[in-house]
Formats: structure tokens, C-alpha cells, sequence
């Protein structure tokens, strides 16, 4: 089973189909942080978007990876950030689905199938990864810069049903942070070791 995992991850035509899928999924997601990204200060843009930037770091991993290239920073942003998000954008829907009385629109479904799978891939590429601790370092300080950005200076994603529980949110999101790059170290780093 590990050796047919193994040959689908690596299987050219998928991987083009998954750098497809990303990218794609990436531009609709810069598309669907518009309304916010025309509201915000030049200063903060590159820390909105934080799932279409998530998906474009595994993107541009996947483009390099094609080619038979790692890039460890890009790489170590991609597990780091995708997970985060990922499992993020789940919970955060989850939680609108359950102050909807147990209904969501049809976007809400999506993200939560679309989010779902990119905390999945990024783990499931980890033995291909070529990340070292130096990169963990710097992908975790881009992370909780994130945080700071999105909690303190208050340029979260906006979830209108749940905006008025944004210090617990806040504080979640900084222990899923500090838990995706643990995640990151014992995926990558430990198993080095062995």
C-alpha cells in the first residue's frame, strides 16, 4: 500500500493535476479575499489572504518538485501553513455551522472539503520535503507574525457569525500554530534521525 501512496504522489500527471488544482484554487481564493484585501492598508496585504498564500507556497512546491527541485523554505511555509489553515478554516466552519442552528451556504461545504484536503497533502509529502531546522525556524517566525498581524492587529479573516469571539479565536489559532510546527518538526526533523 505505502509503495502504490508512493507512486501516485509522484506519478507526473498527477502531480500536474494537483499543481493545476492548487493553483487554481488559489487564485479563487485571492479572489474571494477581495472585498477585504481592497479595505486593507497596503502594509498588511501580504499577511490577509492567508489560505491562497498557504496554497501558493504548495504550488510553487509542487512546480519546483516537477522538476525533480526542492526549495526547503518554500517547502517548510507550505507544511507549516496549509495545515494551519487547513485545519482552521474547518473548525472556523464548523463553529458557523453550529451557531447556524446546523446549516451552512454551499461555500461553507467547500471550504471545509477544500481546506480538509490541504492539511492532507501537505502531510502526505512530507517524505519529500528536504526541510532542515533552520527552515522550520523561519517558516514558525513567518506564522506567529501571522498571528500577531491577524489578532492583534486585526486583520483575521472575516466570519461575520463569529467575529464577537475573536480573543478565543485568537487564542486557538496561536496553539494551532505552535501545534502544525510541531507537527513539522516530528514529520520532518525526527524522522531524519532514524
Amino acid at each position: 500500500m505505502k509503495g502504490f501512496i508512493s507512486y501516485i504522489l509522484t506519478n507526473r500527471l498527477f502531480l500536474w493535476l494537483l499543481f493545476i488544482v492548487n493553483l487554481f484554487g488559489t487564485i479563487y481564493g485571492y479572489i474571494w479575499y477581495e472585498p477585504q484585501l481592497v479595505q486593507t492598508e497596503a502594509i498588511y496585504l501580504v499577511f490577509v489572504p492567508d489560505s491562497p498564500t498557504a496554497s501558493l507556497f504548495f504550488t510553487i512546491f509542487l512546480g519546483f518538485f516537477l522538476f525533480g527541485r526542492n526549495v526547503p523554505y518554500i517547502e517548510a511555509l507550505a507544511l507549516i501553513t496549509l495545515m494551519k489553515y487547513g485545519i482552521w478554516a474547518v473548525v472556523m466552519n464548523g463553529l458557523t455551522f453550529v451557531d447556524q442552528g446546523g446549516s451552512l451556504p454551499l461555500t461553507g461545504y467547500m471550504l471545509i472539503a477544500s481546506h480538509g484536503a490541504m492539511a492532507v497533502q501537505a502531510l502526505l509529502y512530507t517524505p519529500y520535503y528536504r526541510i532542515r531546522l533552520r527552515h522550520i525556524a523561519f517558516a514558525a517566525v513567518w506564522t506567529l507574525h501571522n498571528d500577531v498581524i491577524d489578532y492583534v492587529f486585526e486583520q483575521m479573516p472575516i466570519y461575520p457569525s463569529i467575529m464577537e469571539h475573536m480573543n478565543e479565536i485568537g487564542y486557538f489559532t496561536f496553539w494551532l500554530s505552535i501545534g502544525c510546527i510541531a507537527i513539522a518538526y516530528v514529520t520532518t526533523q525526527k524522522r531524519r534521525s532514524t
